[in-house]
């Protein structure tokens, strides 16, 4: 295919006006076309619900008078735990265009993490569904800052019902100006150490997020594109890479309120028509596993796929190929700057493994401990400068953490923003994955990237999924070790025949350092609520056992 990448990349110029809010490109300007569908809504249950853009554009008006009403002013924080309903979308909008600051929460957070997040924040108001209604209404002692809790579809002592605040209020509202770098959004992002820091995002990130957005799917949005995502809307994957982008552009978004399985994801793509998609690599793992997305292709209107939370590996990308017909776009951001390396297929070769090139707009770098660009094929942290090739601000960029300028200024080196993620970039501008600063590790000399192994194993048919980790290891330092999930197949055949089985298929592909000197099956790997595998526990696991086991 011709490449087109750096005539793309070359002539890319941002246009950010001064004046912009999200609420009114996502919202209000395709409220006027009366039918124009917003969002296909589904609960685990199978009710169903169409949203148009008028309907939201009038809840949204109505929830702004009554936040008004309830003393909420421009810049304060109002919480949102909800799932992927349409009251999300509105409440979001509605925060958007009174000049508010909307704080996602997963609605998997438990007192301790969502106390945090209220305190640090002082969110004014919170707006919950059944699920965090008692939660939130017990935390207000120690919340002083949050005055009044909203519950959708459930009615509590103390707090506003939803569509009761709703109908005394009218549609009409006039929208706060706000500029384009005004905060819209405040994301709590965990790190390595410490508490939860809260990245403040501007209004004009949404702008910074379009060309990843619209390369990754393939040049969204076609006629007749719908989209959908199982990535919860409350992290930056659900709102910034599926919710926010589909509104933008008055196209359709499949919100499904429920768990995610292969088989449920093979009935919503075909129920509603899906074209576009993000799904992380452990969902595709599941799906390819699954006899519910055999013999699939040409029988569904899936036509572009974005994958970002974890390296898809060519195990993934191969199968998306062979049995979707589609080349898996993999993507790299992060909550403080989203969508900024990726492929697009149409546009670029896309290479198995690769991260993908920066997307236009975006200055991505390679960089060491000075801040100075590395040599191609060497190890380094990625990072993304303030400026883009012309000298333009990125509005991809995140201002900075909430009352934490010291781990802002950390975050810098320069005008280059670290990522703490590591890569190689090739002769091509392609970067190469090898895995957090803090997840590469070293055995027996030998620089470990969980991501290569993970991905061989993966291939073996007795792999779902799998991650690795250093074991510690007097002798050595650490041992490469796996914990694996088998799949359906084999789920009863995890034995000692099986482990020598899978270490000879990574030794024989890898380096010989490489294969895993042990390996565990375990029911599940833990999780984020994002669908990164959160490889720290598991460190951390393996560092217990290490301290507490006598020697074997």
């Amino acid at each position: 295919m011709h490449d087109h990448y750096p005539e793309l990349y070359r002539s890319f110029r941002w246009q950010v006006p001064a004046q912009f809010n999200i609420a009114e490109v996502c919202g209000r300007r395709w409220a006027a076309e009366s039918s124009r569908v917003a969002i296909y809504a589904q609960d685990d249950e199978g009710r169903r619900a169409v949203y148009t853009y008028a309907a939201l554009a009038a809840d949204a008006n109505r929830l702004s008078n009554a936040l008004a009403s309830l003393g909420v002013k421009p810049g304060d924080r109002v919480a949102i735990v909800l799932p992927q309903r349409a009251e999300t979308a509105i409440a979001h909008l509605a925060i958007y265009q009174l000049g508010a600051v909307a704080m996602p929460l997963s609605i998997l957070f438990g007192p301790d993490a969502l106390e945090y997040r209220l305190q640090d924040s002082a969110a004014v108001v919170a707006i919950c569904d059944n699920s965090a209604a008692e939660t939130l209404l017990g935390l207000r002692a120690q919340c002083p800052a949050l005055r009044e809790v909203i519950t959708v579809g459930t009615y509590a002592d103390g707090a506003h019902e939803w569509s009761r605040l709703l109908v005394r209020n009218g549609d009409d509202f006039a929208p706060v100006k706000t500029r384009a770098l005004d905060p819209a959004v405040l994301i709590y992002t965990s790190g390595t150490t410490g508490q939860p820091k809260g990245a403040l995002i501007p209004h004009a990130a949404l702008i910074g997020n379009l060309p990843g957005f619209v390369a990754s799917q393939d040049w969204f949005p076609q006629r007749g594109d719908v989209f959908w995502s199982p990535a919860d809307w409350a992290w930056t994957g659900g709102l910034m890479d599926a919710l926010l982008p589909a509104l933008y552009f008055g196209f359709p978004i499949v919100g499904y309120r429920g768990r995610f399985t292969p088989e449920k994801a093979r009935e919503l793509v075909e129920r509603y028509g899906v074209t576009n998609a993000f799904l992380f690599p452990t969902a595709l793992k599941m799906m390819m596993r699954s006899p519910a997305w055999q013999d699939t292709r040409g029988k569904l209107k899936l036509r572009a796929i974005m994958s970002a939370g974890e390296s898809v590996g060519s195990a993934v990308f191969d199968w998306t190929r062979d049995a979707l017909g589609i080349t898996v776009n993999e993507m790299f951001g992060q909550t403080e700057m989203n969508y900024i390396v990726g492929n697009s297929q149409q546009k670029w070769p896309a290479r198995a493994g690769a991260m993908g090139r920066p997307y236009p707009g975006h200055r991505v770098a390679v960089i060491d401990d000075a801040g100075d660009e590395v040599p191609v094929g060497t190890v380094g942290e990625v990072a993304m400068n303030r400026y883009d090739i012309h000298g333009d601000r990125d509005p991809v960029m995140f201002l900075g953490y909430w009352n934490n300028p010291r781990a802002t200024e950390r975050k810098y080196t320069g005008d280059w923003c670290r990522t703490g993620d590591l890569a190689s970039r090739d002769a091509d501008g392609y970067l190469w994955y090898q895995g957090r600063a803090d997840d590469v590790f070293k055995a027996a000399g030998y620089r470990i990237g969980p991501s290569e192994i993970e991905n061989c194993l993966v291939k073996h048919p007795a792999v779902a999924n799998a991650a690795v980790v250093p074991k510690p290891d007097a002798e050595r330092g650490a041992v490469v070790k796996a914990f694996i999930v088998l799949s359906d197949a084999y789920r009863f055949k995890g034995d000692s025949a099986l482990v020598a089985e899978l270490q000879a298929h990574v030794r024989g592909k890898l380096a010989p350092y490489e294969y895993p000197k042990e390996i565990e099956f375990i029911e599940q790997l833990p999780m984020t609520t994002t669908g990164k595998v959160q490889r720290k526990v598991l460190r951390d696991l393996e560092a217990d056992r290490a301290t507490t086991s006598p020697p074997r």
